[in-house]
């Protein structure tokens, strides 16, 4: 399964990256609102409203995979198989610690340099 989420992952990131090129690549219809109140354009008000070109049909074609690649990615998140324990404290729970023993242990003590003051200090 997890092959299968990281090449639908990969897929879904570029086809993201896709959509979002082929969208500002787009001549948008607003552009010629200026230019049809009086510059000499020949579209309505809000373009012209013709059939779709390349870059809309691709947009839409590469939307749709976005769509079922997010559905599937949702899918794959929420149907993994459940691990021994539902949660990171129950894990932790488990986790055995050794036994110390009764007595605190002393920390070693360090080696005074020769030249430190550290050997004058009574203990």
């Amino acid at each position: 399964m997890g092959i299968v989420f990281s090449l639908v992952l990969s897929v879904h990131v570029l086809v993201g990256i896709g959509v979002i090129v082929l969208v500002l690549l787009q001549h948008g219809k607003g552009a010629d609102m200026g230019a049809a109140f009086g510059s000499g354009a020949s579209g309505s008000l809000f373009g012209s409203s013709g059939s779709a070109n390349f870059l809309s049909r691709t947009t839409a074609a590469l939307a749709a995979v976005f769509f079922c690649t997010s559905l599937a990615l949702s899918y794959m998140a929420t149907n993994q198989p459940k691990s021994g324990s539902s949660s990171v404290i129950d894990a932790a729970k488990t986790v055995t610690v050794p036994a110390t023993p009764d007595a605190p242990q002393q920390p070693a003590a360090t080696p005074a340099q020769p030249d430190s003051k550290a050997a004058d200090i009574p203990k």
